[in-house]
């Protein structure tokens, strides 16, 4: 006889697959109580009608043909209310053999499900991804196919391939085979577009990753941001509603650069919005359409405040990974200095794959809620160049002021950083430090790799890069 501990078991599952799994017709079972039973009749569109009796727990059940919709709802933790019980003759997957689950002191029947994965008639979870080709796209999808989903991803078409971060699961023949991951050409500026593809696949739940995402580009493209960033996000709030798509969930990628020229030290979810681009001006109105939504239409929408986030995926114009990019040129004799902007501005940096989860989890929870993802410390841009030039042995001391400063290495006293003002920008961020306490308390989420480890990890990824392909 085996003990089964109970641990966040959801009734209703179990009752789904008791009846699914271990009855065929013309069986019965008999669930038993020594107290007032609470009948959940037709619940799981079973061909008997069942109680179950649960000591001091209340429970709030619908009676819903795809009830896997409302897991988040009816998850309860039964451990503190339900006595341990052990299975005796427990069926193999399919079996029809009877089997008699006794409950050790209430003598009640009833089968305990762990996994929050399973679902009825074990349809797996259908995600939409847009931006699936970015940074963070990519190791998403890598995430969610890792948990059993079936990922569709929106891809803009383009004269040249645009998806080298996720080439290698696409053309995974396993994966190809499975068709867990299917790409769609489609555009966020494409309204029927959008309406017709999320009508047609009804998501579980949606990612928003796409964006014009330079802060510098915004300044130059100012339209054209907002009308991706921000009528963007609109659009597929507005497609979900046309859909009907009640029990989908939506992550919105929102931005550290919503706070802009701070108001408080450091900042969290309730930290006053203070733009200083095109780029956060466009993710505020995103940032608020969704709160709109979520308030107006009981839509499950999360706003995902991330703070910088990087990798050896990062887009090669972002600031972080032209360093680590100069730098392996530069161990590499392919390049002899890397010219940058604002070296004081300071940012919160951690590591992108680490981001993704914390994604993933604001939709996993029982009410959607905002949440800022971030490691709590701040570094300055000169201090990640002088650490990535560490990786390659070299030491960097700093002279001259403003435009005519300078980063020398200390070894050959070569000039290897160099200050250009064509790429400050025109209104400067200057420090971002963000408060996750919020999430490491509720999505019980916390960054795995420091500030010195992410850089490492970014220039021995470039090194090998160059090696492999100087041009690249």
């Amino acid at each position: 006889m085996t003990d089964i501990k109970l641990d966040a078991v959801v009734v209703t599952i179990a009752i789904s697959l008791l009846c699914r799994y271990y009855t065929r017709p013309n069986e019965r079972w008999h669930l038993l109580a020594t107290f007032d039973l609470c009948p959940l009749k037709d619940i799981c569109k079973c061909h008997f009608n069942f109680n179950i009796a649960i000591e001091s727990v209340k429970l709030k059940l619908c009676t819903c043909t795809r009830l896997y919709k409302h897991l988040h709802s009816l998850k309860i933790v039964l451990e503190r209310n339900l006595c341990s019980c052990s299975v005796r003759n427990l069926p193999k997957h399919g079996s029809c053999s009877a089997f008699t689950i006794q409950l050790s002191k209430q003598y009640i029947i009833i089968i305990i499900i762990n996994s929050m994965a399973v679902v009825e008639d074990n349809r797996p979870k259908v995600a939409l991804v847009t931006g699936i080709c970015g940074q963070d796209g990519s190791y998403l999808v890598e995430l969610l196919l890792s948990k059993g989903y079936k990922v569709h991803g929106i891809i803009r078409r383009s004269s040249s391939f645009n998806t080298g971060r996720i080439i290698h699961l696409y053309d995974d023949p396993v994966l190809h085979q499975s068709k867990n991951l299917v790409l769609h050409y489609g555009d966020l500026s494409d309204s029927s577009g959008l309406t017709n593809l999320i009508n047609s696949i009804k998501p579980d739940e949606i990612y928003n990753l796409a964006a014009q995402s330079h802060v510098k580009v915004s300044f130059d493209v100012p339209e054209y941001t907002s009308d991706i960033n921000a009528i963007g996000t609109l659009r597929l709030l507005c497609a979900i509603r046309a859909c009907n798509l009640k029990n989908v969930r939506f992550y919105q990628a929102s931005s550290s650069e919503l706070f802009g020229k701070v108001q408080e030290i450091p900042q969290s979810e309730t930290t006053p919005f203070y733009p200083r681009s095109p780029y956060a001006v466009s993710k505020q109105y995103a940032y608020w359409i969704v709160v709109n939504y979520r308030e107006a239409y009981n839509i499950f929408a999360c706003n995902g405040i991330l703070f910088n986030h990087e990798s050896p995926r990062r887009g090669e114009t972002f600031v972080t990974r032209k360093i680590t990019r100069s730098v392996a040129k530069i161990s590499l004799g392919l390049a002899d200095c890397v010219e940058l902007g604002n070296l004081n501005a300071k940012r919160d940096w951690g590591y992108a794959k680490d981001y993704v989860e914390a994604m993933w989890l604001m939709l996993q929870q029982d009410e959607p809620q905002d949440y800022v993802i971030s490691t709590g410390e701040t570094h300055s841009v000169r201090e990640f160049v002088e650490l990535a030039f560490k990786c390659i042995n070299e030491e960097i001391v700093w002279k001259g002021e403003g435009e005519n400063e300078v980063g020398i290495c200390t070894s050959n006293g070569k000039v290897r950083v160099k200050v250009n003002p064509k790429y400050y920008r025109p209104t400067e961020v200057d420090l971002l430090i963000g408060d996750s306490s919020k999430a490491r308390r509720l999505l019980h989420w916390k960054p795995s790799v420091s500030f010195p480890e992410l850089v490492s990890m970014m220039v021995a990824a470039d090194i090998e890069l160059m090696k492999e392909n100087p041009r690249a």
